[in-house]
């Protein structure tokens, strides 16, 4: 398999561009800025011939001054009274909850620094994703108001409230509508909260509306079985997965409880049983959960309604009209073979889709119910709570507004000038309400045109709680004291309500003692404790389907025939992409650098393109094309190659846009909510627009290219079958073996032996991991135009490679180019590379300054302050994980808008060092929690245990894709995950001795339908 396979990260590399070329073979393409530094130490660049050894006398050249700058000097103030609880230099670990799931916050000297997994969680303890990890920076956000605001003046909590209590009185009294819009409400303390505000104020209503909705889902549920839910899906249980452009390992629904799932059954354990899930995903736009799918179907839009009717059709026998898509079409071929595969995993399988068109969700319902998935892979009696938006109330709320019906509404967590769909109509209907009310902490879109900002709390200042799942609840509690003058938004509505208790804390308090703790034996204290409750599950019946599908199926072709309309109209998808989701994010510097796990790009949304499309409208990568909706909205982007993409179809990011989020995040990309459309009582993200070309050109920030191994081959996989047949397949292990002929004596390491393991088959490439590096190490933030240099600083990065089939088996680049059309069809790994941490490490022999040097126990150290720059380790390394720093990012007025504040810097880990300007840095393998294990077992009296040490990118994986621990103790589970037959090392061959071993990537591309 693998001699017919070629792997390439980008078109640049695919191509072999003469750019690509260039900047590979010169790894650093710019000279060391000897002038700054020069500059910066008092000394001029014009120095006369005579003065050169005066010059020579800094140490061994100018670059030794940049790397030994000293850093900032910030005075510490020793405790006049020590809190008991905080002892300086030990972390203290607090439970909370962020978006519904239970985390622990590690804090330092009073400081939230981290967000970790909560082991108490149970079958919900998922790993985090990137936006949980990311968000500790959101609570030292310098671009937070400081104080509330009244009539765009800052003010007294005193005089909010009189004014905000005034003009709910006079709403109440003069008859009119008072609302309160909010995103997904699942918190049964905040639900309590309002309900006393609507007790004080009978005009009010609660709106939840979601910048990215669900509602298809929940009123297809009510209309197939009466019970208006969003299911909890089982994918762990599903031998089989049908997914119609339902990105479930990225952003539909909870990503990272899916990842779990899905894992669980694809996973080295799972394949050592003999045992893995079969994927089949059709889709547009290339997805996160698309490229880990065992076979992947690029469609139209417009197709896919007509394949859901086919796959109806195919499994329980009817002809219901439209299911037609083209003869021989791979789509059409690839609908019929899951068909079969799905009637034979009956009671097995799951169908999903990610359309928010009720017909469409009826027609998935029609069809896992003919295939037993209710009660199996699908629950509808332990309902998902994470979203709950009702798109036709909202737009029924809009239209009060209009009509001039509402006297006052509140928002709490939304946004809807910014990520509704027609801002224009609700910014001029919220102009004819007499009291806007925001409880945001900045004057963003929608706060910004309002009366009174109550500035909410930060969630890591806050009490509350969550209830994401059915039966599965955790506690929000504050790991800080408010850092501004902010209030909780649910004080507020206590307050204005006249409520008895005023005091949040209190409220949450008695509400669960009162109402939760009884039935369940347990005290307040045991609640903080452990951060989560659950409740056993209720039993998850079966459901039959028995409505009538002629008119759903009727409606799923108009809205089909609706996109495709031909001609010069091109059919656009607007989705979520894991670092930006619905923006509300967007000015968090860690999640904005977060490079797409699909084209790599930072800092921007883009206009995703087909090769051979793009060829047709005669655009190039990063031409600047105009997109025009049939609503007259358009906007400039920059055109971004992608292959997969289906022919016909373009897509753009969500989430980008913002003009009053932050220093980072305003003006990054463009906002594509206008192109969402309202049909049948529900958004859709599906829409026909034009593609002009503008003549320009954007560059967009790329990572992926960055980094090339010159054609060797660093990825390795086999199918299914062939594992079966031999476990070692796709390593490249002969049986025979060859020598090895080293230059280096071998040692004894009679101590620990620190390695890793990472299995590709577990891996999605969500990159959790590389923002819960940038956290734990203090890895500064670049910005845009740092990262086109190439200059990105991320310790671990994610890469993405493409490849295709040789239709002859020939890879000779002369005969191995595909056509474009080709290019529609790739499959994707995704490879996590960090340091390597070689035995034989080629970066420790060209050191001049043993700056880096191996350790007793394995690892690759780097002493920063002995560093001079000089780069030979980076161009020695064959992985390409080191990086330079080129500024002092954290103490440089260019990097203001992400890290360069004594406030933001609030948020660095006092345990490791934040690197000088001139010194090259890398994965350390955690260093810090290592010793930090080490030492709690010494003070404990007792030896270090497996598992007792978690690095940052393993705690965060919600896929457990990455494995570390002792290699000299044979019963970790690291020992064990290496001992695998599939594990094999990058660049084996060069005898560098890695040690992360990494496993094999194995695709069930082979069919379960028998002959």
């Amino acid at each position: 398999m693998e001699s017919n396979k070629k792997y390439w990260k980008g078109l640049e590399e695919y191509n072999n561009t003469p750019d690509f070329v260039k900047n590979n073979k010169n790894e650093f393409a710019e000279p060391l800025p000897i002038e700054d530094v020069l500059n910066e130490a008092g000394l001029s660049t014009v120095t006369p011939r005579r003065d050169f050894l005066k010059a020579l006398g800094f140490g061994l050249g100018a670059v030794t001054l940049a790397a030994c700058q000293s850093a900032p000097v910030h005075k510490s103030i020793p405790y006049l009274v020590k809190p008991e609880e905080v002892t300086p230099g030990i972390p203290n670990y607090y439970t909370s909850s962020f978006n519904g799931q239970s985390i622990l916050v590690k804090t330092r000297e009073g400081r939230p620094i981290k967000i970790e997994t909560n082991p108490n969680a149970g079958e919900f303890n998922w790993g985090t994703d990137a936006r949980a990890q990311a968000s500790v920076l959101d609570l030292y956000d310098v671009s937070k108001l400081k104080a509330p605001v009244l009539k765009n003046q800052e003010t007294t909590w005193a005089k909010i409230d009189s004014f905000v209590k005034g003009e709910l009185a006079k709403a109440q009294a003069g008859g009119k509508k008072i609302r309160v819009v909010a995103s997904t409400v699942n918190s049964p303390s905040t639900n309590a909260v309002i309900a006393q505000f609507i007790t004080k104020y009978p005009a009010a209503k609660l709106i939840q509306y979601d910048a990215v909705s669900y509602t298809g889902i929940i009123q297809a549920n009510q209309n197939s079985f009466g019970k208006a839910v969003l299911p909890k899906y089982n994918f762990d249980k599903a031998d089989l997965i049908v997914s119609f452009g339902a990105d479930f390992l990225g952003t539909w629904i909870s990503g990272e409880t899916f990842t779990a799932q899905y894992t669980a059954n694809r996973n080295y354990k799972s394949l050592e049983n003999k045992k893995m899930s079969r994927h089949i995903q059709f889709e547009s736009g290339m997805s996160l959960t698309g490229t880990n799918a065992d076979t992947r179907v690029p469609v139209k839009l417009s197709e896919e309604g007509p394949a859901l009717i086919a796959l109806y059709n195919a499994i329980t026998g009817q002809s219901l009209p439209g299911g037609t898509l083209p003869n021989n079409s791979t789509a059409d071929k690839v609908i019929k073979l899951a068909a079969k595969e799905l009637v034979q995993a009956k009671g097995k399988s799951l169908v999903v889709c990610g359309s928010n068109d009720v017909s469409t969700q009826i027609l998935v319902n029609a069809i896992n119910a003919a295939l037993g998935s209710y009660g199996t892979t699908i629950d509808l009696d332990n309902p998902c709570y994470l979203y709950a938006g009702n798109d036709a109330e909202f737009s029924g709320f809009v239209a009060e507004m209009g009509r001039g019906e509402v006297g006052a509404v509140l928002f709490l967590n939304s946004n809807p000038v910014y990520d509704f769909m027609n801002s224009k109509a609700f910014t001029d209907a919220l102009a004819k309400v007499p009291a806007k009310i925001s409880f945001a902490d900045r004057a963003d879109e929608t706060a910004s045109l309002c009366d009174a900002i109550a500035i909410n709390h930060n969630y890591l200042e806050s009490w509350g709680d969550a209830n994401a799942y059915e039966g599965y609840y955790s506690i929000v509690q504050p790991t800080i004291n408010p850092v501004f003058n902010s209030r909780q938004a649910e004080e507020s509505l206590l307050t204005w309500a006249d409520a008895p208790v005023k005091d949040y804390y209190q409220f949450v308090r008695n509400n669960w003692e009162t109402k939760m703790l009884p039935a369940l034996g347990l005290k307040w204290n045991d609640v903080l404790e452990k951060g989560v409750v659950t409740v056993t599950a209720k039993p998850a019946a079966a459901y039959s389907f028995s409505l009538s599908l002629a008119a759903v199926a009727s409606s799923v072709l108009n809205s089909s025939k609706s996109l495709a309309k031909g001609g010069d109209q091109v059919e656009l998808q607007v989705y979520e992409n894991i670092p930006m989701r619905d923006g509300k994010n967007a000015n968090n510097a860690f999640l904005q650098e977060l490079p797409d796990p699909v084209s790599k790009v930072t800092w921007d949304n883009y206009v995703a393109l087909a090769p051979k499309f793009a060829e047709k409208l005669k655009v190039k990568e990063f031409d600047v094309v105009t997109v025009k909706g049939g609503n007259g909205y358009s906007i400039d982007l920059p055109v971004l190659i992608q292959p997969g993409q289906a022919q016909g179809t373009a897509s753009i990011a969500l989430g980008y846009g913002r003009e009053k989020v932050g220093k980072a995040g305003n003006g990054v990309g463009k906002n594509a909510f206008p192109f969402i459309s309202f049909v049948n009582g529900t958004m859709q993200y599906a829409s026909n627009v034009t593609i002009t070309p503008t003549g320009g050109y954007y560059e967009l920030a790329q990572t992926q290219t960055h980094h090339s191994f010159e054609g060797r081959n660093v990825i390795r996989e086999a199918t299914f079958k062939e594992y079966l047949k031999n476990p070692a397949a796709g390593t490249g292990k002969s049986e025979e073996g060859h020598k090895n002929y080293d230059l280096w004596d071998k040692w004894e390491q009679p101590g620990n032996s620190w390695v890793m393991a990472i299995d590709l088959n577990a891996c999605t490439g969500c990159g959790s991991c590389v923002v819960a590096c940038n956290v734990e190490n203090n890895i500064p933030v670049v910005g845009r135009d740092e990262v086109r240099r190439r200059r990105e600083m991320h310790w671990i990065r994610i890469d993405r490679y493409y490849s295709y089939e040789t239709p002859t088996g020939d890879v000779t680049r002369e005969k191995e180019i595909a056509k474009l059309e080709d290019l529609d069809h790739v499959s994707v790994v995704h490879q996590p590379m960090l340091c390597q941490h070689c035995d034989h490490a080629p970066c420790e022999t060209v050191c001049p300054v043993l700056a880096t040097v191996h350790s007793s126990d394995g690892l690759n150290h780097m002493a920063y302050n002995r560093c001079v720059g000089t780069r030979y380790c980076a161009n020695n390394c064959p992985y390409k994980v080191r990086r330079f720093n080129w500024f002092n990012y954290w103490n440089d007025s260019r990097f203001d808008n992400y890290l360069n504040n004594e406030f933001t810097q609030l948020v660095l880990n006092p345990d490791v060092t934040t690197r000088s300007r001139g010194v090259m840095e890398k994965c350390s393998m955690c260093i810090q929690r290592i010793q930090g294990g080490k030492l709690k077992a010494k003070i404990e009296k007792r030896p270090l245990k497996d598992g007792d040490i978690k690095m940052a990118c393993q705690e965060a994986c919600a896929a457990n894709a990455i494995i570390f621990g002792d290699a000299n103790d044979p019963n970790s589970e690291v020992s064990k995950a290496l001992r695998s037959e599939r594990i094999y090392y990058v660049l084996e061959e060069i005898n560098v001795k890695p040690g992360i071993g990494y496993m094999t990537k194995i695709r069930n591309t082979d069919t379960t339908v028998q002959a």
